[in-house]
C-alpha cells in the first residue's frame, strides 16, 4: 500500500503462531498508507486477520469468530484488573488462556479505540488481557499521549514474546519490527532531506523527541482513565 520506491514488503516475513491476532481497524486507521502498523502486523502473521469497522456488534465475522471460539477469545485493552501477561507463570498463561488463543486488538487512536469498544457489545464482555510496558515507542514520527505507548505492531510483538515466556509460543521474532523499523528509517530520511521538495516543503523540518508530545487534553484523559498497564 506504499509507492514501489518505499515499499517495505521486501522486509516482511511471514510467520506462523498458534495465537490468531483479530486487529479490528477504524475506519480512519485503515486509510493510513504511509504509516498503518496494523497493516505491518497482518503481512507479518499467517495466522491473522483485519475487520474494519467501528460497531462491531452485528459484524457477521466478529460474531462467527465468537460464537465458535468465544472461551478462547480475548480483548487486549489497559486496565488494572485485567489478566496481566507481564506478571504470570507460565502454568497460569496456558491455564488462564488455553494453547491457541484468539486476541482481539482495537487498532486506532485512543479516542476512537474508546468508542469503538463502548459501540461493540459482544466485544465488552470478553476476557481482557494486557501487559506492563517499560519500553519508549519507535514511533518517533507520530505523537502519542505519552511515552510508553506503543504502536500495534510493538504491542503484538510485546505480546507474542510474553507467550513465549508463557509457553505457549515458539515463534523467531528477531525480525518481527523490521518493516516497522525500515518504515521509521525511511521517513525519517524523507523529513530530514533538505533536498527533499515533495515532503512539506514550507514547514521547518524536525523529529520531536519522544519525551515531548502535543498537548491535547482529551486524548491524555482518556489514556490515563484506561491505563496503568496496557
Amino acid at each position: 500500500m506504499r509507492p514501489a520506491c518505499s515499499c517495505i514488503c521486501k522486509h516482511t516475513s511471514l510467520m506462523k503462531t498458534k495465537t490468531r491476532f483479530i486487529i479490528l481497524m477504524h475506519p480512519m486507521e485503515y486509510k493510513k498508507e504511509k504509516n498503518g502498523t496494523g497493516h505491518m502486523t497482518r503481512l507479518q502473521l499467517e495466522n491473522s486477520e483485519i475487520i474494519v469497522g467501528v460497531d462491531f456488534t452485528n459484524n457477521e465475522r466478529v460474531n462467527e469468530i465468537l460464537s465458535k471460539e468465544i472461551n478462547n477469545s480475548f480483548l487486549l485493552y489497559p486496565g488494572k484488573n485485567n489478566f496481566n501477561l507481564s506478571t504470570r507463570t507460565s502454568p497460569e498463561v496456558i491455564s488462564f488462556m488455553g494453547h491457541s488463543p484468539n486476541i482481539f486488538i482495537l487498532d486506532g487512536t485512543w479516542p476512537c479505540v474508546r468508542k469503538m469498544l463502548k459501540l461493540s457489545q459482544n466485544l465488552q464482555n470478553l476476557k481482557r488481557v494486557s501487559f506492563d510496558n517499560k519500553l519508549k515507542s519507535k514511533f518517533i514520527i507520530k505523537q502519542q499521549p505519552a511515552s510508553l505507548c506503543l504502536s500495534t505492531i510493538e504491542s503484538v510483538y510485546t505480546v507474542l514474546n510474553l507467550l513465549k515466556r508463557g509457553k505457549i509460543e515458539q515463534c523467531e521474532l528477531k525480525d518481527f519490527l523490521l518493516p516497522f523499523e525500515k518504515m521509521i528509517e525511511y521517513q525519517v530520511e524523507c523529513i530530514l532531506n533538505p533536498n527533499n521538495n515533495n515532503y512539506r516543503p514550507s514547514k521547518q523540518l524536525e523529529i520531536t523527541p519522544k519525551n515531548k508530545y502535543k498537548e491535547n487534553p482529551q486524548r491524555s484523559i482518556i489514556y490515563e482513565q484506561e491505563t496503568s498497564s496496557y
